[in-house]
């Protein structure tokens, strides 16, 4: 299971149904679609929960947490704010998932949105951003573009990966 926090509707709307919509709805809650792909001989089914990523329903984080097997963390590039939050909602998630080792947990960032304006809108550089999945312990990275359908599939086989290597992991 892969929970997505923060700005992510599109990115996964882009992901599972390769389609993109300029119509933005807001989760209610959590919603969560399934997506098979193939990982070396192995066929795999992500289940990928868009959490809402909004204050108001943080409280219902633990139910949808737990059982998670890596936590998908997305901002706006050219929104300083939403890059300003990711340490909250990282803690958040960490608090209420309650991962037997969070310091090893699989998080993936995704700076999404960077086709807006020719990148002349951009505030949060790719520098910063890389910094600060440095400092939470080389988090990987991955700049997006749910509309021009621009890196998202690697960062998802690079998310199917993680969440493969944690189960495997917990497993043991």
């Amino acid at each position: 299971m892969v929970v997505f926090l923060r700005e992510c509707l599109t990115v996964e709307i882009r992901y599972v149904h390769k389609k993109f919509s300029q119509q933005y709805k807001a989760t209610i809650g959590a919603d969560f679609v399934t997506k098979e792909l193939q990982i070396d001989d192995r066929l795999v089914t992500l289940q990928i929960w868009d959490t809402a990523g909004q204050e108001r329903f943080q409280s219902l984080g633990v139910a949808f947490y737990r059982g998670a097997d890596c936590c998908i963390l997305v901002y706006d590039v050219n929104v300083l704010r939403s890059f300003d939050t990711l340490d909250n909602w990282r803690e958040e998630f960490l608090n209420q998932a309650s991962p037997s080792d969070p310091k090893t947990f699989p998080f993936i960032l995704l700076g999404n949105k960077v086709d807006i304006d020719g990148g002349n809108s951009r505030v949060v550089s790719q520098k910063k951003a890389k910094e600060w999945c440095a400092s939470k312990g080389n988090i990987p990275y991955f700049e997006t573009s749910a509309k021009e359908d621009y890196n998202v599939d690697a960062a998802f086989l690079s998310v199917a990966k993680l969440a493969l290597a944690n189960e495997h992991e917990q497993d043991m």
